[in-house]
């Protein structure tokens, strides 16, 4: 490998050109696009799975045995929408009513647009009575993490630097929720620039994690984990830049979706690092992820780094079935480091789709640290690049943590900065090249389960549990679902990723992982004391 600097492992705990930036590079490398207990769920027949994982889910409640609208789907409220049976206002409001009732305690929202939300369903209401019914996302409301611009909704990426910055414009994926007729409901929590974090020393607290108040929601789209599986909120858009959307997700039991790099606008979203930014959905189910993919996926001429590829109907694609499919097993970078039961949960689910027909193979990469000291060394020298004149000019303005990250990226040499680029090169094309015997990777979504709320504990970036961060590397989508829980109630969650620009395929796999599973219907208790006041504000407009 190309010679980088010692400092990039010290870095790891703390526009270049992407690895494919066409059809045909991507080929040039090698690449062809065209539980709890895992004896006892391989051994069950498929149709018995649901009814006896939900028995094993304890005593929370479960989505269907409810008829609280926040306990809908994306896709189960649109269907409901486009008949008529419920109104965008009464949906809107259920779920204004659980924000007021559980982000006191979650803090999961930094701003919450309740009128304009309100205004807007109105006009869908009327809309869609008078027949204009605009699809799968009409109707719904939706959050965005508080480091993506809207109009009039002040974006502060949780950082004391931009408390009262108020963009004039809409991100290009929201503007593109809302031609839809999606109905933005709030802004969420997030780490400081989707990098310093958690952290207690900045404007409001971080986010909390529906399943524990003594656990944080994984970051750094931290906030979509805690509303989405606190049921405040049913899908939410993050960004991903070394598995801000999928670290939550994971710790949080929902699922979420980093597409490949350039399917999705970055306009108007405020950069961590160039190169690897990725956003994407966050939702309950797999299905609701496909349906938010298709609202925001699409090329982008203003945008640098968009690339016009053609978006296949990822909705149409989610077949139930995965027969015949080969999926590669990427077990060795989990069974050494990760949590006992993390690994017999992905175990036990790798072994769930092998019943399902899917070829199941064994194969081996990089080791996982490689690919944390390649990233790393990239992210903070762009990262240093972006934050340069305020850290010159407003260094006390920042939180300790993303203060202490920025400095060290000041350290990366521009040497060391190429030789990373050409290193991550070739884990690329190493990578790629596995894509010739299988359609899709998997492995674990995140090595353990959620993190302790504990401003003292050890610091995440210490430990290396990065798991997710390959796929921002080298680019490819990459999917989380849930897969299990821990002894102590925390989910676990299963990693599916797949050939640049087949989102596809990675949403099928898990589509029909999740359709024989039960748990991304397990609920969190809401059991938990609130305090007196809310974190959020409304929203300026």
């Amino acid at each position: 490998m190309p010679s980088v600097n010692c400092c990039a492992g010290a870095l790891a705990n703390g526009s270049v050109p992407n690895a494919f930036a066409s059809m045909d590079a991507a080929q040039a490398i090698g690449t062809s696009f065209a539980s709890h207990d895992a004896g006892r769920l391989l051994s069950l027949p498929q149709q018995e799975l649901g009814a006896n994982q939900m028995a094993e889910a304890g005593p929370q409640c479960l989505a269907d045995a409810s008829d609280d609208l926040t306990d809908l789907t994306v896709a189960e409220s649109g269907r409901l929408l486009a008949l008529g049976e419920i109104s965008p206002v009464e949906l809107v409001r259920a779920h204004l009513q659980a924000i007021d009732a559980r982000d006191p305690h979650l803090h999961a929202f930094i701003t919450v647009a309740s009128e304009l939300a309100l205004k807007h369903a109105h006009a869908a209401e009327r809309r869609i009575a008078n027949g204009g019914y605009l699809g799968g996302m009409d109707g719904i409301p939706f959050a965005v993490k508080d480091n993506i611009d809207t109009a009039g909704i002040r974006t502060t990426a949780h950082s004391k630097l931009l408390a009262d910055n108020v963009p004039t414009e809409d991100a290009q994926l929201v503007a593109s929720l809302a031609r839809k007729g999606g109905i933005l409901i709030g802004k969420t929590a997030t780490f400081e620039f989707a990098f310093g974090g958690p952290s207690w020393d900045l404007p409001w607290p971080p986010a909390l994690n529906p399943w524990s108040s003594r656990h944080l929601p994984g970051g750094s789209s931290s906030g979509n984990g805690a509303a989405v599986a606190g049921r405040l909120v049913p899908a939410a858009i993050g960004t991903d830049t070394g598995g801000s959307v999928r670290w939550p997700a994971a710790v949080c039991g929902i699922v979420g979706l980093k597409p490949t790099y350039g399917r999705v606008s970055r306009r108007g979203v405020l950069p961590n690092s160039f190169s690897l930014d990725h956003c994407g959905p966050m939702a309950r189910t797999v299905e609701d992820c496909a349906i938010l993919l298709g609202a925001i996926a699409g090329y982008d001429a203003l945008d640098p780094s968009s690339i016009n590829e053609a978006v296949a109907d990822c909705e149409a694609a989610l077949t139930g079935s995965v027969r015949g499919l080969r999926i590669g097993l990427i077990r060795h970078w989990y069974a050494e480091a990760a949590m006992p039961e993390v690994t017999a949960a992905v175990d036990a689910a790798v072994g769930q789709l092998s019943a399902l027909g899917a070829v199941v193979e064994e194969m081996e990469l990089a080791p996982l640290s490689d690919y944390v000291d390649c990233k790393t060394t990239i992210s903070m020298a762009e990262l240093f690049a972006i934050h340069e004149n305020d850290l010159k000019t407003r260094p006390a303005d920042y939180g300790a943590a993303l203060r202490s990250r920025v400095l060290a990226g000041g350290m990366v040499r521009g040497e060391d900065y190429v030789q990373a680029l050409r290193w991550r090169a070739e884990l690329t094309r190493s990578m790629f090249a596995h894509f010739r015997r299988f359609d899709a990777f998997v492995t674990a979504g995140w090595l353990s389960t959620a993190e302790p709320n504990d401003p003292e504990a050890e610091d995440f970036f210490q430990k290396l549990r990065l798991v997710p961060l390959p796929f921002n590397l080298a680019g490819n989508p990459a999917l989380v679902v849930p897969c299990g829980f821990s002894s102590s109630g925390l989910p676990i969650s299963l990693q599916i990723a797949g050939k640049p620009f087949d989102e596809a395929t990675v949403l099928r796999i898990g589509d029909a992982y999740q359709r024989s599973t039960a748990w991304h219907l397990k609920k969190p208790a809401f059991d938990w004391p609130l305090p007196s006041q809310t974190n959020h504000n409304e929203a300026i407009l």
